[in-house]
């Protein structure tokens, strides 16, 4: 694991999520962890291929999955699919803490009849999104026992693995009880053009983009960009933009000591003035006081 990297969401060319595993030698990231407001990791739109498990131990949070909220408890476990765009929400003021965990679905194919019998049905199946284990499911309790037991082993392959395929025979039975273990339905065709705008914004950020380039970026109309926007992240493209030049302010507060200045001008924002405020209005700070704060 890269420290450096903690608390960050880090993007590939592509716009997918750079995970940072906790060894470079096994696709798996383990965590035991917490949210709370103004965390630089909340309410970050992002995919993987990689599959996400998160069971809740205290208070109550969110996952947004392709734009659908879904809340969590204490107790409670998601899983999310393999490049789902995704991001987690902290509710009421809330902090929660958590486990969660992030893994290549390569660690589960040890063979082609099994890549083929267990994983490719869940994997490649566009009604299965996410799950939800609650505690009016049966197959919650193990859920949690098993995610429970996970960071006590973040970095033992053999034992990672062997939990995790227990992990995914519950979401293989949980899958088959909702019925969702067919080929019927067909993927979001807003998908793809939101990956395609969310990356057009990620190369983008630092110069002057409109509402027009947004949309032409993922091959839609203006109408059309903003009714996605707002169904994956609850927000119009141009909010989205300001938040993530916020973050990627707030990234560079942290990790470099680089003037105000230079950090407007390397993040797309007209002035320090209107940087500042907006930083102050998101993270309830100022910029100089969130470089003192130790966030992590």
């Amino acid at each position: 694991m890269k420290r450096e990297l903690m608390g960050f969401i880090v993007k590939r060319e592509d716009g997918s999520e750079q995970v940072n595993y906790d060894d470079d030698s096994f696709p798996s990231y383990i965590y035991d962890g917490w949210i709370k407001p103004n965390v630089t990791w909340e309410k970050v739109p992002h995919f993987h291929e990689d599959i996400e498990l998160l069971s809740v131990k205290t208070g109550k949070m969110a996952y947004s999955v392709n734009g659908q909220l879904i809340e969590l408890h204490a107790g409670d476990t998601i899983f999310v699919n393999s490049n789902q765009i995704h991001y987690s929400v902290t509710l009421d003021n809330v902090t929660a803490t958590y486990v969660i965990c992030i893994v290549n679905p390569s660690i589960l194919k040890s063979s082609v009849a099994v890549e083929l019998q267990a994983l490719l049905p869940i994997l490649n199946n566009p009604n299965i999104s996410y799950l939800r284990f609650r505690n009016i499911n049966e197959n919650t309790l193990n859920m949690y026992k098993l995610m429970m037991s996970l960071p006590d082993v973040r970095h033992d392959p053999f034992q990672i693995t062997k939990k995790l395929f227990d992990i995914w025979e519950i979401i293989m039975m949980q899958s088959k009880s909702y019925g969702m273990l067919n080929d019927d339905s067909q993927s979001d065709t807003h998908t793809k053009s939101f990956k395609a705008m969310m990356f057009y914004i990620q190369q983008n950020y630092k110069s002057q983009i409109s509402l027009e380039d947004i949309a032409a970026s993922g091959s839609i109309s203006k109408s059309l960009c903003n009714k996605i926007f707002h169904k994956y992240v609850g927000d119009s493209p141009v909010n989205y933009l300001l938040n993530y030049r916020l973050k990627k302010v707030a990234e560079l507060l942290r990790t470099t000591t680089l003037p105000l200045s230079e950090i407007v001008n390397m993040t797309g924002f007209n002035g320090t003035s209107y940087m500042s405020e907006m930083f102050k209005k998101a993270f309830e700070m100022s910029p100089r006081d969130y470089r003192k704060k130790d966030m992590v």
